[in-house]
């Protein structure tokens, strides 16, 4: 990794720095030294974590977002990660849980995207295409373009009857006449 990708990767660890800055800024506290701490941890592994990120994801802008993600929570537990045997394991394990969560959310989506799309049956379309085109027929052709207009198109009603050059009123008479019709020949069919 050259010179600027590694002053790049070190700026990225700007999660920890606003942390740091407020761990400092508490004389008297342990805190300078947590934060001095997670520095060294930091400078250490970030290289390492980013290439293996990096070699998993095949995407420089994925790889480091799962690399400050991991050394966010290595971060938020820091007092209690230092502790471990092996910090760099549990940075990994973090990585790649991160990593691994992400694929699963990425994937139940894509399951329920495609499990809500259901191919519609040609033959239910012709029928309601059938359906439409008799009942519509059955309408006189102005009452036939308002309800298009206003339940088809969802046009405002003033602007379907601006449209259609009539008043709202008269517009809202042929809405009614025409729902009563669609409603009697759809009656008919059901008897």
């Amino acid at each position: 990794m050259d010179r600027a990708n590694r002053e790049e990767m070190s700026s990225l660890a700007g999660a920890h720095v606003l942390g740091e800055e407020l761990q400092r800024d508490q004389p008297g506290d342990q805190g300078a030294g947590l934060a001095a701490g997670f520095d060294v941890f930091f400078e250490t592994e970030h290289e390492r974590l980013f290439g293996a990120l990096y070699l998993m994801t095949g995407n420089r802008a994925e790889a480091e977002d799962l690399m400050q993600l991991a050394f966010l929570k290595v971060w938020e537990k820091w007092s209690y990660v230092q502790g471990l045997e092996n910090p760099t394991g549990y940075l990994y394990r973090t990585a790649m849980n991160a990593y691994r969560s992400g694929r699963r959310r990425a994937l139940v989506a894509a399951r329920r995207m495609a499990g809500f799309a259901p191919r519609p049956d040609p033959l239910d379309q012709v029928d309601e295409r059938h359906e439409v085109d008799r009942v519509l027929g059955a309408l006189t052709p102005r009452e036939r373009m308002a309800i298009v207009l206003c339940e088809l198109l969802e046009y405002p009603q003033e602007e379907a009857a601006e449209v259609m050059h009539i008043a709202a009123s008269t517009l809202r008479v042929l809405l009614a006449r025409a729902k009563e019709r669609a409603r009697r020949e759809l009656g008919a069919v059901g008897e």
